[in-house]
């Protein structure tokens, strides 16, 4: 009988190695698989329909020759952010209440998701109905129908 005994040699190295990209390769296609896997049909609040079209919408506002944007942002169901853009420091320095007005409406509108029934204080009444109008003209754009 002439029987060969062969002698494996195995590396630890490479044996580690080998069952870490093992593992990996599983671990990958297992996120592939849930990422790509299945058409996830996202079920809304409650199944109400989409107050919204989710986006960023903007409203101009132009004070003494000096535009600037109130930008609210919107997902299906809520209010997101509220917040100016494009607002110059000529226009902060000679307007002073318009960022304190417009964080006081919008702590509002995140709470209640409406603006309608907002308080503001009588020095703020004007610019706060001006950036007020600019919210619900930017809303207005956003709305779905």
């Amino acid at each position: 009988m002439s029987a060969k005994t062969k002698i494996v040699v195995l590396h630890t190295k490479e044996v580690i190695y080998t069952v870490l990209f093992v593992v990996l390769a599983i671990v990958l296609a297992v996120l592939l698989f849930l990422m790509f896997g299945k058409d996830k049909k996202t079920t809304s609040f409650s199944g109400s329909p989409a107050k919204y079209h989710a986006g960023i919408y903007k409203s101009p506002i132009t004070l003494d020759n000096n535009t600037f944007d109130v930008e609210v942002t919107v997902d299906e169901h809520e209010i997101t952010s509220i917040s100016m853009t494009n607002l110059s420091e000529a226009t902060t320095a000679m307007y002073p209440l318009m960022e304190p007005a417009l964080e006081s409406l919008a702590n509002q509108i995140y709470a209640t998701q409406s603006t309608k029934d907002l308080t503001y204080a009588e020095e703020n009444k004007y610019t706060s109905m001006l950036l007020l109008d600019a919210i619900n003209s930017a809303l207005n754009k956003a709305r779905a129908d």
